[in-house]
């Protein structure tokens, strides 16, 4: 990864290079084919699975880029954004959705369950 100017990480998603993206989405990527291969040895998907594989991916891929910009916006030290970009590549939606009830725990806001009178009370 590029080193960081003295005044810290670019202030917009634009002021990093190229190929910091590259490595970000592909080690993102990467925890997200991951994480398709532990579904299909646990048999939560059947093998071969294209749209289960690229659902994956571009969830992964996505996850990863918004951890990288946390990551940058904390200051965080590349080593430990690698880890934190392949981490929640591998947890996909699970990691927006640890996201989701963080933030909304931070503004104040409350998350009740469902109510479609499928969900036992």
């Amino acid at each position: 990864m590029d080193p960081l100017p003295p005044n810290g990480p670019p202030s917009s998603p634009f002021g990093f290079a190229v190929f910091t993206y590259m490595w970000v989405i592909a080690l993102s990527i990467w925890g997200g084919v991951v994480n398709y291969i532990h579904k299909v040895r646990s048999g939560q998907c059947a093998r071969f699975n294209i749209t289960e594989l690229i659902g994956d991916i571009f969830t992964s891929g996505f996850v990863g880029l918004l951890t990288f910009w946390l990551c940058q916006a904390a200051h965080f030290n590349e080593l430990l954004t690698a880890v934190f970009v392949g981490v929640s590549g591998h947890m996909g939606a699970r990691s927006m959705l640890k996201l989701e009830a963080y933030m909304a725990q931070k503004i104040g806001l409350t998350q009740n369950p469902p109510t479609d009178g499928n969900t036992p009370t």
